[in-house]
This record gives C-alpha cells, structure tokens and sequence, in this order.
C-alpha cells in the first residue's frame, strides 16, 4: 500500500488507518454489544498488517484501555516497533473523582504514561487530545504536550473534533510559545456529514495539516443497503446521535453512492472510502473493522480512482447537516 506525509511532518503512514475502537470489552464500555475479544482483534490487526496497513488508531478510553493493551500485545508479536505508527488519544473520564479527565498538565502527564504502559512501549507516534477541555487553558494543555513529546513519550501531536477557531487558537499559541505544533486533524467526515469542508478542511489545508477523518463510513450507514441492519446499528447510542436526525437527506446521498457502487461492480464502502481519499488534505481515513473483511475492503479503496463526474453526482442532494462530535 502507497504511503503518504502525514502533513508537514516527515512522518510516513499508509492511506488506511486502522481504529481500534471496537477491540476490547469492558464493563460500562458503551460499544460492548458489538466489540470484540482479543482473540478476534488479533486477527484484524493481523491482517492489516500483512495488507500494508502502518497506522494504528487507539485511545485510553476505548473499553477502558482494554483496547491499548490488546493493540500494543498484537503489534509486539506480529510487528517491528520502528515499522509502524501507533496513535492514541487523552481527553475522556478514566475514573470519578477530580482530575479523571481533561486536557490539564496533571492529567495528561498521567495519562500518557498510562497509555504507554498498557501499550507496552516506550512513545507514541501520534498523542491525539480527545476533543476540546473548556475547562484548561489552552496554554496549560499545549506546554504539557510539548513536554510530552521533549520528553520522547510521543513523536508527535494531533488533535480530534473541534470547532476550527478553537484549532487555530491552539495552533497560535504552539507558534507563538515555540512549542509543538499539531500535525493531524482527526474530524467527523464522511459522504453524509461533509460540514468540515466549510471551515476545518480549508484550515488544515492553508497549515499542512493532515485530516484523518474518523467515521468514514457513517458507522456502517455507507456500506450497506438502507434496509439492511446490524447489532451496531441498532444498539450503538453514539451512531444514532450522529446520523439518525438526518437519515431522509441522508438516504439520496446513499442510493447515489448505491448507484456508482453498482456501475463499478465493487462494495459501497470501497466507493465512499475512495470519495474520502480523493478529499483534500486526507491522509488516511479511520477504518474500523469487526471482520477481516472490512480491513480488506478499505485497502481496496485505495486503488479505485473516481470520475470527476461520479464525485459530483453523489455529492450533489447533500443537505446541510446539525454539527456533531465537538463536544
């Protein structure tokens, strides 16, 4: 598989990143009805591996850590440290009490060293804030950073869904303190949900910022028929918060992306991945995978090569969409 920049960096990644959310169990883990056990996660991770697939996605939240920890075990036995990239991520509550979560010195000093011991390994290659703290000074949370990075915890920094004054802002203050600066953006966007492309998407092109766009496929919502249903779909709180609201707009998107699928003779998904890796400045889309199947069909993505006019006619019935993922 083609590797790509990740950015401005010099940092190499392949043009699929696998998520990792679904691997682990967990009490109180909200995805649990459809998450996997390690024996199952090992096999995905596995395949990804012998399919090209450098980019790995975690975070200390999913299933508790359980996720880092069966990440980092798979990736000791079946890879080379040096050979890939690891991106985990600190923001969410990982236990009651104060200072259980938040972009403060205290906890991501903490959470770092956290995640590296359940990872098994002495950096990251990517530490991702989770969201944005409105409650930290952004000068707190962008100096603990660059120490964490000074400190050859992580490589480098990236940040996750927020509105894009609120990126630029930290941005500023790295440039203006000398400190590290974000190298990635990790944004809702997809087919369905393309209001990035108003401010995010120009923001991160005029910086050299990547876009790793997490939910590329609408939770499974572009890669099957409308009548189709899965145990995701009907049990995950997180999707029907994302997509339900606006699923009779949505549906013209789908059966047009339906349409091209169909002339191509190739799955949904490979179409709605190839949309995304035509988008300006996607790096690698996050591809989450239940079988080997879905990691097998997302590296195909990267060969397909859409028409000028196939792009326009699934974009055009998009409607506006109410934001969601910034809080």
């Amino acid at each position: 598989m083609d590797c790509v920049k990740l950015g401005n960096s010099g940092l190499d990644v392949s043009r699929i990143c696998l998520g990792c959310m679904s691997f682990g169990k967990a009490e109180g883990w909200v995805h649990n009805p459809w998450a996997l056990d390690e024996e199952e996660s090992r096999a995905i991770i596995k395949r990804a591996l012998e399919l090209g697939v450098n980019f790995f996605d975690t975070a200390n939240v999913y299933a508790r850590g359980v996720s880092e920890e069966i990440l980092g075990r798979a990736l000791k036995d079946f890879a080379h440290r040096d050979e890939v990239v690891v991106a985990t991520k600190v923001r969410g509550r990982m236990r009651e009490g104060p200072n259980g979560e938040g972009l403060s010195r205290k906890a991501i000093l903490s959470e770092i060293d956290k995640s590296l011991k359940r990872l098994g390994m002495d950096y990251v290659d990517l530490y991702i804030v989770h969201r944005w703290d409105y409650h930290t000074p952004i000068e707190e949370t962008m100096e603990a950073l660059n120490d964490v990075v000074r400190a050859g915890k992580a490589r480098y920094i990236g940040a996750s869904a927020m509105w894009a004054w609120q990126f630029q802002k930290a941005l500023y203050v790295a440039e203006k303190r000398g400190w590290t600066r974000f190298v990635s953006m990790q944004n809702h966007y997809n087919l369905i949900y393309r209001e990035e492309e108003r401010e995010m998407m120009p923001l991160c092109i005029a910086e050299g910022i990547a876009s790793t766009p997490y939910s590329p496929l609408a939770s499974g919502r572009l890669a099957r028929d409308w009548s189709e249903t899965t145990m995701r779909h009907e049990t995950d709180p997180i999707a029907k918060q994302k997509y339900d609201a606006a699923a009779a707009a949505d549906r013209l998107v789908i059966d047009r992306l339906a349409e091209v699928s169909e002339q191509r003779g190739v799955p949904r998904a490979q179409i709605a991945l190839a949309w995304l890796l035509h988008k300006k400045p996607v790096a690698a889309p996050v591809v989450g995978a239940t079988k080997l199947a879905h990691i097998e069909t997302a590296v195909a993505a990267t060969s397909i090569q859409l028409t000028p006019e196939e792009i326009a006619f699934m974009e055009e019935p998009y409607a506006p969409h109410a934001i969601v993922g910034h809080s």
